[in-house]
């Protein structure tokens, strides 16, 4: 395995080729192979991005099929037959059945363009400019989204430059389970001594990522939403890892019956890895002057393609959607017995406690400590399994799984992570 070029060249702000170091040559479904011919199975699935797992056949036919016709592959934003099938099928396949009604704006390709375009107009829309955001958020690493993210790691980054325009509220469980966290922000809003001006919107994850899969509470965001209102606040929900369908809806934020004034797509947005992103907002916060937020790579027409594939095959009914519910079960089920296993093994004697959170296909056991997570997952790593931790101080080990993974994919899976937990703390 030839990795000597890689570890020379490559910047050493790498993250996962430190976790998995190998060489991945080819991929399907939720499975990965290597260049030294090892199969893993893959519970990280591009960190969110390829809910609908490596290479699916229908998404892939449908991208070689427009590659081959010559279709438009770079148009800036310029109007293109992929662009109208992609917004026909989002408003049809999509918001119609949900009753929503937005409009679409393209951004760059990637989750913090989305973020910081989401931000910037409702600043644009309100006249105000001040974004609030919760503990443990990630939003992104980007200057604005950056001002948005609560992990010290990221902010530190910066060189010295204070992020600014944002700040931070507790999150739901933040002060244990008996107190209702937005008790504090409703507080603030309605204290002119209490030193939060009137935010032009509130950015929030219903359940946060890279934040350690915290799970927001169906009537707290209800409750958030209703804040927002009586405040007249621009509620934008991040659902660029918990949308797509990986909770178990196509937006994480249909389980609470909100309707979110912005929201933020992409990971798995192009259903095939391909970078892609886009911000929904009510009709009336288009107040984009032309050109006013620009970008060479605003086109996306393969992804365009394949983001269309996906929303047929996977979102005309409610198969997957059911069947994200059922999977989710499994893994919860397993993850409180592993939980289990490892508070009865002493992991409590060392100061720590092990638990299971989260939605849908979006799961977490946290197991209080980074260092034991990474032991873990080092050794899931060894029995064939991917699998990274997320968190504060990364202690709470991330099931992100392909929706669309296997019954026996994913009991192997899972097998593996019991396995190496009990080889790594024995």
């Amino acid at each position: 395995m030839q990795t000597k070029i890689l570890e020379r060249m490559e910047s050493d702000v790498r993250t996962y080729s430190r976790s998995f170091p190998t060489v991945f040559t080819k991929a399907q479904g939720a499975r990965l192979h290597t260049e030294d011919g090892k199969s893993y199975i893959d519970f990280l699935a591009g960190a969110g991005t390829l809910n609908y797992g490596h290479n699916n056949p229908k998404i892939k036919q449908a991208l070689v099929d427009y590659i081959s016709s010559d279709g438009i592959v770079h148009g800036l934003d310029m109007w293109s037959e992929a662009k109208r099938d992609y917004l026909e099928t989002l408003e049809e396949v999509i918001f119609k059945p949900r009753n929503l009604n937005y409009k679409v704006h393209l951004p760059g390709p990637t989750g913090t363009n989305a973020v910081e375009a989401a931000i910037r107009l409702a600043r644009v829309a309100t006249g105000r400019h001040h974004i609030v955001s919760f503990t443990n958020g990630f939003h992104g690493v980007t200057m604005g989204s950056l001002a948005t993210t609560g992990n010290r790691k990221f902010r530190e980054a910066t060189g010295g430059i204070p992020t600014q325009g944002a700040s931070f509220v507790p999150f739901d469980g933040y002060m244990g389970d008996h107190v209702d966290t937005l008790d504090y922000f409703e507080k603030l809003l309605g204290d002119n001594s209490g030193g939060l001006d009137r935010p032009a919107g509130v950015i929030i994850e219903t359940v946060q990522g890279e934040g350690g899969i915290n799970v927001a509470g169906l009537d707290w965001l209800k409750r958030l939403e209703q804040i927002c209102r009586d405040h007249e606040i621009l509620l934008i929900v991040d659902d660029i890892q918990a949308g797509c369908g990986r909770t178990g809806k196509f937006f994480s934020f249909e389980h609470a019956g909100i309707t979110p004034d912005i929201i933020t797509n992409s990971k798995s947005l192009s259903g095939y890895g391909l970078p892609f992103a886009h911000v929904l907002m009510r009709p009336e916060l288009d107040k984009w002057k032309p050109g006013q937020y620009n970008g060479t790579f605003r086109g996306f027409a393969l992804a365009f393609t394949t983001a269309a594939a996906a929303m047929r095959e996977f979102w005309s009914n409610d198969v997957l959607e059911r069947d994200v519910q059922r999977k989710g079960r499994i893994v919860e089920d397993r993850f409180q017995k592993i939980a289990a296993w490892l508070n009865e093994k002493g992991l409590s004697e060392k100061g720590h406690s092990a638990s299971e959170r989260g939605r849908g296909l979006m799961r977490g056991l946290d197991v209080g400590s980074g260092d034991v997570a990474d032991k873990i997952t080092a050794q899931a790593f060894k029995n064939g399994l991917i699998i990274e931790t997320c968190g504060s101080d990364g202690q709470v080990i991330k099931c992100l799984c392909p929706l669309t993974i296997s019954d026996e994919d994913l009991v192997e899976g899972l097998d593996i992570l019991e396995a190496s937990a009990k080889e790594a703390l024995s």
